[in-house]
């Protein structure tokens, strides 16, 4: 199922295999007209690493309790040309100047944090 011009539903699939459940697809959808507009303004394509996860799956490769990915409003992003460091500066410019979603921003070394909670939360997980 095409989601954008350049974004489709399996690109957003629970990496373990399950079903994506109805409830989170408005969530996905969001996600992906606002990566849409990331990859419009960056002119590069975007690579998803890791979108929606199921309880299980989330828990079984250690991510938080409360993620916004089992929620189906994350995504950890790669976009070509860009380095995380990049990546992490443009979201943050665009959230700052209202062009994309309000939400949370995870900087980490080789892919960047992205998600729709509808208010700011940022993070920095690389080794320095």
């Amino acid at each position: 199922m095409k989601l954008t011009k350049n974004f489709s539903k399996s690109e957003f699939d629970c990496s373990c295999g399950c079903e994506l459940p109805k409830k989170v697809l408005d969530n996905i959808k969001i996600l992906a007209e606002q990566l849409q507009a990331i990859r419009t303004i960056s002119e590069q394509p975007i690579q998803i690493n890791s979108a929606y996860r199921c309880v299980k799956h989330n828990k079984a490769i250690g991510g938080v309790k409360n993620s916004q990915h089992v929620l189906g409003k994350a995504a950890d992003i790669v976009i070509k040309g860009y380095t995380a460091e990049e990546t992490y500066k443009l979201l943050d410019e665009l959230m700052h100047y209202k062009t994309i979603l309000q939400g949370g921003l995870g900087k980490y070394n080789s892919f960047t944090h992205y998600d729709i909670r509808g208010k700011e939360a940022r993070w920095d997980f690389t080794k320095k």
